[in-house]
Parts: C-alpha cells; sequence; structure tokens
C-alpha cells in the first residue's frame, strides 16, 4: 500500500527555491502520475501549451530536481508510473489536490503558489483527510473515463465485511465532508455514491459498461433548492439573514443535480425531516421541501 505523506505542507517546496511556473509543472507530475497511475509528456504538453521535448525535459527535471526514485518509465506503456515506494515532495499527497486539478484546471497552477502569505492573518479550517489510498482510486478513475466496469471491494456501515461490488464508475463527487464515486451498482441495480474511503483492495477494470453518466436519470435531473430565513425569527433577525447568505427576494436559489440535493442540505445543516425546535440555532429552511422530497435520501 502506498504510505502518504500527510503533513500539511509538501516536502520541497519550502526547501528549494523553484520558479512558481516551474513548480507548477512539478506538482502537476506528482499529482498525475500518483492518482492515475499514468504520466506522459502530453499531460504536460496540454496542461501548459508547450511542445512534447520540453515537456520531456520537465519531467526529466524532477528526476533531477525533486526526486529520482518517484518515477518509473513503463515501455510498454510508453509513459511513467509511480514507483511503489512513491512519497509525494512537493505536493501533499491528498485526493482533494486531484479532484482540484479536474475542477480547476488553470487556478491550481495559477501564481499564486509563489506568494508568501504567511503575514495574512487568516486561518482555513479544511475538512479532515479520510483514508483514501491512491492505489484504490487509479482504476475507478480509469474507468470512468473509458466508460468501463470495475469490480472494487468495498464496505458500509450496514455491511462492514468487505465485498465485492461490480459498478460502473463515471462521476467523482466531494460532498464537503468526504469524496464519493458516483456509479452504477449491478448488485442493487441502481446509480449510487461510492464513499473513496471505504474501498479495501485494488480493483480490476473489466468489460464496458452497460449503463453510464447518460442512463443516470437522477444525475441528469436539473432542480432549485430554495432556502429562506427561518420564519419563527423576528423581521430583523431574518434580515441579518437574508444579507448573510445575499439572499434576493427573500430567498437563495441554488441550482444542481437531484441527486446531490441530499449533500447540500447536509452542508448547509439543514435537517431532512423536521425544523430544528430553536430557530437560532438553524436560522435558514428548505422552502421547497416537497419538491424536494423524492431526491433526499433517508437515513
Amino acid at each position: 500500500m502506498t504510505e502518504l505523506n500527510n503533513t500539511s505542507e509538501p516536502n520541497k517546496t519550502s526547501e528549494l527555491a523553484f520558479r512558481w511556473d516551474l513548480l507548477a509543472k512539478y506538482r502537476l507530475i506528482e499529482i498525475l502520475v500518483l492518482w492515475e497511475g499514468r504520466l506522459t509528456s502530453r499531460a504536460l504538453m496540454q496542461a501548459f501549451g508547450i511542445g512534447r521535448q520540453q515537456a520531456s525535459k520537465h519531467i526529466n527535471a524532477y528526476k533531477t530536481d525533486v526526486s529520482s526514485e518517484n518515477l518509473i518509465y513503463d515501455k510498454q506503456l510508453k509513459g511513467y508510473l509511480p514507483a511503489p515506494n512513491f512519497q509525494p515532495q512537493v505536493t501533499i499527497g491528498d485526493i482533494n489536490e486531484y479532484l482540484q486539478l479536474i475542477s480547476f484546471r488553470q487556478d491550481l497552477f495559477s501564481s499564486i503558489h509563489s506568494l508568501d502569505l504567511s503575514q495574512a492573518n487568516t486561518v482555513t479550517i479544511q475538512p479532515l483527510i479520510r483514508n483514501i489510498d491512491p492505489a484504490y482510486v487509479r482504476p475507478i478513475i480509469q474507468a470512468a473515463k473509458d466508460k468501463k466496469r470495475v469490480e472494487i471491494q468495498y464496505t458500509s456501515l450496514t455491511q462492514p465485511q468487505p465485498r465485492d461490488r461490480m459498478i460502473a464508475p463515471h462521476t467523482l463527487v466531494f460532498n464537503g465532508y468526504r469524496w464519493h464515486v458516483r456509479a452504477y451498482c449491478e448488485e442493487s441495480h441502481l446509480f449510487k455514491d461510492f464513499l473513496l474511503s471505504r474501498m479495501t483492495d485494488i480493483s480490476e477494470i473489466t468489460l464496458d459498461a452497460t449503463l453510464t453518466e447518460q442512463d443516470d436519470s437522477n444525475w441528469n435531473t436539473h432542480v432549485d433548492i430554495i432556502i429562506t430565513p427561518d420564519l419563527r425569527l423576528s423581521s430583523e433577525q431574518q434580515a441579518i439573514i437574508q444579507k448573510d447568505f445575499a439572499m434576493q427576494n427573500g430567498q437563495l436559489k441554488i441550482s444542481t443535480r437531484a441527486a446531490l440535493v441530499t449533500y447540500y442540505l447536509q452542508l448547509l445543516r439543514i435537517d431532512k425531516k423536521t425544523h430544528h425546535s430553536n430557530p437560532k440555532a438553524q436560522q435558514i429552511v428548505l422552502a421547497n421541501r416537497e419538491e424536494l422530497a423524492p431526491w433526499i435520501l433517508s437515513d
């Protein structure tokens, strides 16, 4: 199993005075090889608009400047694989880095990495890092890209013993606290969410998926979550809440996928079944609960 470096800072960012643009390339190299399991010159060419020769030069520079042991070249795959003893040096080794790369490609490697903000007097509380092994996630990512089925070993609170499941993954999702994969489960014949931290063995990619993202009706149904201040608050208190959430005409409308409704309610700390007994504790309520009822998951 790959041992991750869970320190709050990358190992060598503070030790080596890399230019920000070079550091961005080194970080991309580490993130892709760690989580996708294969790195090619094309990935750097596409990300930074450079030629193949320049991309190969940056990969070789990474091996010289950062780590000569992290990358192993595979002639058959024509790309670099992560070494069995891979250790992140200019990244943290957290799956959030990979998912941020997908969502915010340009922002992740912007010049902000070169700024010293240590005197900004700001503190950010990050979600706790779940135990997610890159070796377990790589086949999931590859299967989702290629629209393949993948056999996973999975545990849950209702079934604590590891069990084999055949799934067809299509999207990785962060719900504000945990990462999961949206996939079709052949056992339950439903599209479901599987927590990445509860996969217990390296998955095996098999045949083409019979059902894909286009067949996931809850994923492809778009709905509005309408939030308002709790009407039990005074008008003055409601005005404060409206300002807090930048509400328009007394409400906040959140457009999302039906499959994600429950996660938004959890993130907003809105009870799925009833109002909090103390209006000052919750402050906001779900105004269109009945409309969203089909997509609010039961416990």
